[in-house]
């Protein structure tokens, strides 16, 4: 059904962008600048991390925590693929959404060295 009772009325059901995501947008401490300055290449891996202060360029909440592929590179944010179930799913999020993955940081130690 799609409407809740609330003190004996009716109010229908939030069907809104965000819904459901008390615990998943919850501010967890300061992000920093690194992230923002980290300059990104095409077939660089990322992690969707959204940052719920910022609204703009925000990736749906089923794509938190998902690790994707950059295939372009624009000049405020990233289109990205990211592996869902049996497809593959095109993201556009901005660089504030956006984390480098701990295993292409990896490789790009051990190629500096």
């Amino acid at each position: 059904m799609s409407e809740v009772r609330y003190r004996g009325e009716i109010m229908p059901r939030s069907k809104g962008f965000r819904r459901r995501t008390r615990s998943l947008l919850i501010r967890r401490g300061s992000k920093g600048l690194t992230p923002l300055l980290h300059e990104y290449k095409v077939k660089d891996k990322v992690v969707i991390n959204i940052d719920s202060s910022q609204v703009k360029g925000m990736p749906h909440r089923r794509y938190q925590g998902l690790v994707g592929i950059v295939e372009e590179v624009r000049r405020r944010s990233l289109m990205i693929e990211v592996p869902v179930g049996g497809k593959i799913k095109r993201i556009i999020a901005r660089f504030e959404h956006i984390k480098p993955h701990a295993e292409g940081l990896r490789s790009e130690q051990a190629i500096e060295r």
